[in-house]
């Protein structure tokens, strides 16, 4: 699997977790049913072993982890496109210069041309 499916997938797991705690919290919550829900709870509290909260604190921490490598990609992603726009750049002055001399310009390579400035 290339690098550019590990960080696909990677980012689509954070994106599907994302957009699930998103819609948790923009849920709107009536006071009555806050009332309610509390009263319920006091009657009926929930209890749930130390295992699962062990796992969920496991899994944020998962979360989180992704969350820092995805960022991290995404700087060098960045900082790889500035080099590749400098090295377009570069490729097509210095085109210039042998056109202005009446030499023959390099070829620029294919894996360049979407990193066109001009």
């Amino acid at each position: 699997m290339g690098e550019g499916t590990v960080l696909g997938v990677v980012i689509a797991i954070v994106g599907v977790i994302g957009s699930v705690l998103v819609a948790r919290i923009s849920t709107p919550v009536s006071a009555t049913a806050l009332e309610r829900e509390t009263d319920e709870a006091e009657q009926d509290e929930l209890k749930v072993s130390r295992e699962i909260w062990r796992r969920f604190s496991v899994l944020e921490d998962k979360v989180d982890h992704l969350t820092s490598i995805v960022e991290a990609q995404k700087e060098k992603v960045s900082t790889l496109e500035r080099l590749l726009r400098m090295a377009m750049r570069i490729i097509r002055r210095a085109n210039r210069r042998l056109d202005a001399v009446h030499e023959l310009p390099e070829e620029i390579p294919r894996e360049l041309v979407p990193y066109t400035v001009d």
